[in-house]
């Protein structure tokens, strides 16, 4: 009995299964085939502190918020820049930051400062950057200058290869797939990381209907932040 009783004061007071939706692949932050990557751990692990178990489910990017407001899923890992809150959405802290920057080889030496910076050049980018950045990107699409690849490895080779002149990329992805190219045998050539806007956190926000898992979750964060298991993720995936 006595044993009993302590099991119950050191156990969650309330748990839950989460079920989330994630992109259906976007490495290093998810990896559908393992359910692994650094933003599906970073979420799993901060609910794991008050016992929620996280149930990633995987749908194409543009349709996880939607997912969120049909009701299928109990949070998403993003809004995509709509409000969710009507649908029900408590907004979480940042789990993690996409920070796009603009990479050009450093042999280059070229200075990207201004949306004219990049008259004459070329540049490969994720989808749908074009609609995120219009000011800088609107002009070499009407160019012809631009285009779009869903696969950002391909990126990292193209621009090592010589054949674009810009990527634009976040930070943690274009590392990863460097890394990998690196493990390959591949020799890389030193780049220039030019940033051209200002991150804002609050663009990354995961979404739960639940206000406790919300808080449970913001709870869990700020633990494995500081007791190092956030960086160790990240480590995971990016360290040489």
């Amino acid at each position: 009995m006595l044993a009993l009783a302590l099991l119950v004061m050191i156990a969650p007071a309330w748990a839950a299964d989460v079920s989330m939706a994630f992109g259906e692949k976007i490495p290093p932050f998810c990896f559908p085939e393992t359910n692994s990557g650094i933003e599906l751990e970073i979420i799993g692990e901060a609910l794991a502190v008050k016992g929620h178990v996280l149930k990633p489910r995987y749908f194409p990017f543009a349709r996880v918020p939607l997912a969120f407001k049909e009701g299928v899923v109990d949070g998403a890992m993003t809004d995509l820049g709509q409000d969710l809150t009507p649908a029900g959405a408590h907004y979480g802290d940042p789990a993690v930051l996409y920070d796009n920057v603009f990479y050009t080889l450093r042999s280059r030496k070229l200075l990207l400062r201004k949306p004219a910076d990049l008259n004459g050049l070329t540049l490969v980018s994720f989808q749908g950057a074009a609609n995120r950045y219009p000011e800088w990107l609107g002009p070499m699409k009407k160019a012809g200058n631009y285009v779009e690849v869903n696969d950002q490895a391909v990126q990292v080779k193209m621009l090592m290869l010589g054949r674009i002149d810009v990527v634009l990329s976040d930070r943690s992805i274009f590392r990863y797939f460097s890394l990998q190219l690196q493990r390959s045998g591949v020799v890389l050539e030193a780049v220039d990381e030019q940033p051209f806007t200002a991150v804002n956190p609050l663009d990354y926000r995961p979404v739960f209907r639940s206000k406790q898992v919300r808080d449970d979750f913001n709870q869990g964060l700020l633990q494995i932040r500081k007791n190092g298991r956030y960086r160790a993720i990240y480590d995971k995936y990016l360290r040489e």
